[in-house]
């Protein structure tokens, strides 16, 4: 929003029409001498020069232009920024996402599991503000993608940049929350979270997940666990990377829901299933809801002052209308 020091400045713009009437409207301005037609006897006359007309036009409208831009400089005008200052630390949480093969079964039309797990992350995180979110993926092996962060667009970007098989075809569940409870050892966050994706059984990884639940309450964090997938037979469309072929057949649903009802409760968690695209949305929503802090927020206004832009602007219009007065018109200044 613009804003001005000294708006008072202002008033002189009611000089400019007074300034145009003066110079381009009032009778007998500039001693023009007046010729009366019936002395004259002849036919009458009218000046050709159109195109000079249209210049001089546009060198008055430049004139009277830079003359406004520099009363409205000579007000002190600035761009008023509001910004939320948050006063204490929000929740650190990190997201564990399986890219495992599995994750590719399309019973979550018209997308797959692995697609609808990751377009319904990027609502949460859109959701959260002064909250740092990290990512790790894994599938026989764990990965961090992204460490926790504030930078929800790079975070986005990333997130955007995952692929299934790229960490393996195996499901290293435990090794995916032991990097992510890794990350969230040195955190001084009030809460702690790690919010784990799985449709699958843990099969890889020398960290097993009731071990790694362990790892995760002791830093304090809490697991929310989500089985996801049907748990009959889905159909599955996958792109093998090695081969470039794309694969298709069925699979078996189902997971360990012992083991992963374990994690949670060992770390002060909840598990939840998710067979459907509106029970996922559901199970982020209550997550979303139980994971809050008390917020402290200050309002930060700052001015910046724009007046160098108009007194640059004026400048070029004048500058302006002075060439086209020497170079078009000829006259003597």
């Amino acid at each position: 929003m613009l804003s001005f020091e000294s708006p008072l400045y202002l008033l002189l713009c009611f000089l400019i029409p007074v300034g145009i009437w003066l110079r381009h409207i009032r009778r007998g301005r500039g001693n023009l001498l007046c010729f009366p037609f019936d002395i004259w006897k002849e036919s009458g006359f009218s000046a050709s020069l159109r195109a000079l007309r249209i210049i001089l036009f546009i060198s008055h409208t430049a004139f009277w232009a830079g003359c406004t831009l520099l009363i409205i400089a000579l007000a002190g005008p600035g761009l008023i920024s509001r910004e939320r200052v948050f006063l204490n630390r929000g929740v650190d949480m990190m997201i564990v996402l399986d890219e495992s093969p599995s994750m590719a079964a399309q019973d979550f039309q018209p997308r797959n599991r692995f697609e609808t797990a990751r377009e319904t992350i990027r609502r949460f995180i859109l959701g959260r503000e002064n909250d740092s979110i990290g990512l790790v993926g894994f599938g026989y092996e764990a990965a961090l993608h992204v460490p926790p962060t504030l930078d929800y667009s790079y975070l986005l970007s990333e997130l955007d940049k995952l692929h299934i098989m790229t960490l393996g075809d195996g499901t290293a569940i435990g090794m995916g929350i032991a990097v992510a409870a890794l990350h969230l050892k040195s955190s001084a966050a009030p809460e702690k979270v790690i919010i784990l994706l799985t449709d699958g059984k843990n099969n890889a990884g020398e960290i097993p997940p009731d071990t790694a639940a362990r790892i995760a309450a002791r830093i304090g964090a809490r697991i929310y666990v989500i089985g996801i997938g049907g748990r009959g037979e889905a159909p599955i469309e996958l792109h093998d990377v090695k081969s470039g072929k794309i694969l298709r057949g069925s699979i078996e649903g189902g997971f360990d829901e012992d083991v992963l009802k374990t994690v949670a409760e060992k770390s002060g968690g909840s598990y939840f299933f998710a067979g459907n695209q509106g029970t996922l949305n559901a199970v982020f929503s209550a997550i979303d809801s139980l994971e809050t802090v008390e917020r402290r927020v200050r309002i930060q206004v700052t001015t910046r002052a724009v007046h160098a832009w108009f007194i640059m602007a004026a400048v070029i219009l004048l500058a302006a209308d002075f060439l086209v007065r020497v170079l078009f018109l000829r006259e003597v200044l």
